[in-house]
């Protein structure tokens, strides 16, 4: 099984753009990472491809296999894509929350949908339950192996050696980067390389209101792929030097912001990225080179976020204009 061949050359190297037309007032540089530009679109194939190349390398992978994940959608992509290429079965264990499009593509790759539809009854989330899951069919298939992104080394190990240092060779110095958490595979990676190689840039992770990461009060969430019910093995209480949480309505605006003024039509989590940045203008020094780590595209939202009758239906807000809230 070749993992460095066909495709998968063409995971990482993802552009960085200026949002110089939505910063345009800012006193600082503000470049977007576009990691929608993967081929499975989104940073997950960057986790995937390295997720499953070690799992080969150790043999803990074979041509018999079946791979195993709980996802919120776009790991389940990923790893839809990639299985699919090396000949091997792969079940994706959803939630409700997942999207309609995150699992018509995953089927599209020949990956098998496992919904759980019951929250776990200790926590009131999701994703213990799906966890349970996971547990339950490596239990039953035979040759079934778990990647395990929550406590999977390889998970941050793959943006230690790609996402970060291709951001600091393209912009060299870079004092603020703002990235999303959810199983803390891309922050911890970023922040692994930072400091490994006592760079002075300035972490931001960017959190769900009513995610448990970084002592957060637990609470609903509309969107998946940002915050956790759980705290993942891979979080570190160190891994940022400051978390923002922003708000479902934030995450809304933010995405409708950033597909107004830069044409980039980005998933939730993107929008919550920028609205942490919009939030911090009067505190980032002049002269600042700001990174936001822009996770996914925006496609495969366009029945929640892009929608406006959902967006006051389940948000509860009617006023999306973007040209209300430019920074």
């Amino acid at each position: 099984m070749n993992i460095d061949e066909g495709l998968f050359r063409t995971i990482g190297c993802t552009p960085l753009i200026p949002l110089r037309r939505l910063f345009k007032q800012a006193p600082f540089t503000v470049f977007g990472k576009l990691e929608m530009m993967n081929p499975g679109g989104s940073i997950k194939d960057r986790t995937a491809l390295n997720m499953i190349r070690e799992a080969i390398k150790r043999g803990d992978l074979r041509e018999n296999s079946v791979v195993i994940e709980s996802s919120s959608g776009n790991l389940g992509i990923s790893l839809a894509l990639i299985c699919r290429y090396l000949g091997l079965r792969f079940i994706c264990v959803v939630d409700p929350r997942t999207t309609q499009a995150h699992k018509a593509i995953i089927r599209s790759f020949g990956g098998e949908i496992n919904l759980v539809t019951e929250k776990d009854e200790l926590t009131g989330e999701f994703l213990p339950a799906r966890i349970q899951r996971v547990n339950e069919l490596l239990h039953h298939i035979p040759n079934s192996y778990w990647t395990n992104q929550y406590g999977n080394a390889d998970n941050y190990l793959a943006h230690e050696l790609t996402t970060m240092p291709e951001i600091a060779n393209m912009l060299g110095k870079v004092d603020y980067l703002f990235c999303g958490v959810s199983s803390c595979g891309t922050i911890r990676g970023c922040m692994e390389y930072i400091r490994n190689n006592n760079l002075h840039t300035k972490i931001v992770a960017v959190d769900a209101k009513g995610s448990i990461l970084f002592g957060g009060k637990r609470g609903s969430r509309q969107f998946p792929g940002l915050g956790a019910g759980i705290v993942p093995a891979l979080y570190r209480p160190d891994v940022a030097d400051m978390v923002i949480h922003v708000t479902d309505m934030e995450c809304v605006l933010g995405c409708r912001d950033l597909v107004h003024h830069e044409s980039i039509m980005a998933g939730a989590s993107s929008g919550g990225v920028i609205a942490a940045i919009q939030r911090m203008v009067a505190s980032i020094p002049d002269g600042s080179v700001c990174v936001a780590i822009l996770p996914d595209r925006g496609d495969r939202y366009t029945d929640t976020i892009y929608d406006d009758t959902w967006v006051e239906r389940e948000i509860g807000i009617r006023d999306t204009d973007p040209q209300d809230h430019e920074s």
